[in-house]
């Protein structure tokens, strides 16, 4: 199986302070690669934010802005490539919005939800968050929040469940952003 999985911590509630994103690739069900970079929201943060993931304005200030980011990897994202992210419905949010505030087309790309194909493959979890379904499946994830650690995590909770339940289950749960 061959996908993206991606994952961004956001400055404060807004959809648009994405000030972290990890990318990790995968080819033939193996990490093969990853990218992450801090990212200058060019908005305030929120004292919540910061205690989850513990990014602080002066870790971003010299950080490039999305709109310098996303031409190193807007070929990632178009309908040929599978983005996994756990929770993909904020991830996606953050991606689109972030991208129409810098005046930036957001593309349509295949997207699948490791909450929702672990929710369904793994019902027996207490709940499906990232830490919880990490251990219930034997996966370290020791620093939740970064968002490198949790692209991974996302990214092997998807290879594990296709290992234990195949590809075509997995291909059910795939849509097209809009």
């Amino acid at each position: 199986m061959n996908f993206v999985s991606m994952d961004f911590e956001t400055a404060n509630g807004h959809r648009t302070s994405a000030c972290s994103l990890a990318l990790v690739l995968v080819r033939e069900s193996k990490i093969v690669d990853s990218f992450y970079t801090l990212i200058n929201p060019q908005e305030n943060f929120s004292p919540r934010n910061i205690q989850i993931h513990n990014i602080r304005p002066n870790d971003v200030k010299d950080a490039p802005t999305f709109d310098q980011v996303w031409p190193h990897i807007e070929t990632l994202f178009d309908s040929s490539h599978l983005v996994a992210a756990h929770n993909a419905s904020f991830d996606n949010s953050v991606l689109k919005s972030t991208l129409s505030n810098y005046g930036i087309y957001p593309p349509k790309f295949l997207t699948i939800d490791t909450v929702k194909t672990s929710r369904k493959f793994y019902p027996e979890l207490p709940n499906h968050k990232l830490d919880t379904v990490s251990r219930g499946l034997d996966i370290n994830l020791a620093h939740h929040h970064n968002a490198l650690a949790d692209s991974i995590a996302c990214a092997e909770i998807l290879i594990k469940t296709e290992q234990q339940f195949g590809i075509e289950q997995i291909k059910k749960m795939v849509k097209l952003t809009n």
